[in-house]
């Protein structure tokens, strides 16, 4: 498996564009985005696990019931969230105008085979409007080169500083397969799927029971373990589409087919997953907290999940403090079974590695070498609970800052 460039336009097959549609009067930026595939896509997505959902959601959990997809239309600026019927009626125009506009080229589409995403401020109406005058440049603006994808994600990014994509190349039998991704998340992030909207692209050959089955497994050690400030939101969407382009004999169940392509999938999503961690809204580090000695995997993710959700963690990780008692209390609450008075905890980066506490306790450590490896970008907190397991999991953050409230202050404005 080797990384590639070109995004969700990498596998073959697939185009991209994004523009400008004045979805939010104070921004200027593009804020509609629409990946299109030359012909149907097996297709599979996991949604929010919010009660609350966007209207987006709702639709397009609808129209993934028949798994099959052309074409997936976003905006950005308006969560379409809380709106009512009138929002549904918008989510549902977004997927008719693409639909329409195919079958104006002579391509029989049902508005079904189109998914919708939504991303922005919750309960303003979506001006479906400046959606449908746009449709005409958006369609214009199709791209299979990298310029696709980037005008793309430009499209669906919000209070995002940073670009989170990326493309992967693995083989299957004979034949190249490629797999494309970008995510929007920075800000309402937390497991169960994290707050995000991603989108994913393959020209393998592969059911839609497999795809959901691999895009599961994938999300489950990506997405499901990032946290940025404990919010889920109302609008999660992350959904592939594969439209077997690339040649390659259908994936089988089970297979060693299989197995590459649902790892070149999850390597992918873990890329993008660490990616939205470090683009925490205001964040200044990405922080991994990674368990070991667990009983089991799900005990080893339960407890490093509590620790990087820690407000008082993640505070300590912005201040550089090596407040190594944080991480045990945080331990302690998490709900998973282990003893505390068997717990190591590290810290670690590019500067270096410290042990804080073993044995539940103190050891004795210099502060200033501490304060020096948390200083870097990226840091680690690396617990062993000495159980005796071989549970181990990886779980992705960021420190809290005082930009985070900043920008979430006048988020609407």
């Amino acid at each position: 498996m080797t990384e590639i460039a070109g995004g969700v336009c990498a596998p073959k097959g697939f185009k991209a564009g994004g523009i400008y549609c004045g979805i939010k009067a104070s921004s200027k930026k593009r804020d509609l985005a629409l990946i299109l595939s030359d012909k149907p896509c097996a297709a599979a997505a996991m949604f929010t696990t919010n009660r609350v959902k966007a209207a987006s959601v709702l639709v397009s959990r609808e129209h993934l019931a028949g798994g099959v997809l052309r074409a997936l239309i976003a905006n950005s600026g308006n969560a379409n969230a809380c709106t009512g019927e009138r929002g549904l009626a918008a989510a549902r125009r977004m997927a008719s105008l693409v639909a329409e506009k195919l079958s104006s080229k002579g391509e029989a589409v049902p508005d079904s085979q189109v998914a919708v995403a939504s991303t922005g401020v919750i309960g303003v109406p979506l001006p479906v409007t400046v959606i449908e005058a746009g449709m005409d440049r958006l369609f214009a603006a199709l791209s299979r080169s990298e310029a696709g994808h980037e005008a793309a994600l430009e499209a669906i990014m919000t209070t995002d500083a940073r670009k989170k994509a990326g493309a992967v190349e693995t083989r299957i039998g004979d034949a190249a397969v490629r797999i494309g991704g970008m995510v929007k998340g920075s800000g309402m992030i937390h497991p169960n799927m994290a707050t995000m909207l991603g989108f994913i692209t393959t020209d393998a050959a592969v059911s839609r029971e497999l795809l959901e089955e691999a895009l599961r497994r994938a999300v489950r050690r990506s997405f499901n373990r990032v946290t940025v400030d404990g919010d889920t939101s109302t609008n999660d969407t992350i959904l592939i589409m594969a439209n077997g382009e690339a040649g390659n004999p259908p994936v089988k169940a089970g297979s060693g087919e299989y197995e590459a392509f649902a790892s070149a999938l999850e390597t992918l999503c873990i890329r993008l997953a660490r990616a939205m961690a470090r683009d925490g809204e205001g964040a200044s580090r990405l922080m991994t907290v990674t368990v070991r000695g667990a009983e089991n995997e799900d005990a080893a993710e339960t407890l490093a999940k509590s620790v990087a959700s820690s407000s008082l963690v993640k505070a300590a990780c912005f201040g550089a403090d090596a407040n190594w008692g944080r991480v045990l209390c945080a331990l302690g609450y998490a709900g998973a079974s282990f003893d505390p008075a068997a717990v190591t905890v590290r810290f670690s980066s590019s500067a270096g590695n410290i042990l804080v506490c073993e044995k539940g306790g103190p050891a004795p450590f210099s502060e200033e070498e501490a304060k020096r490896i948390l200083l870097e970008e990226e840091v680690e907190i690396l617990v062993d609970i000495s159980g005796g397991g071989l549970g181990e999991a990886a779980v992705w953050g960021c420190d809290l800052t005082y930009d985070y409230v900043k920008i979430n202050g006048d988020y609407r404005s």
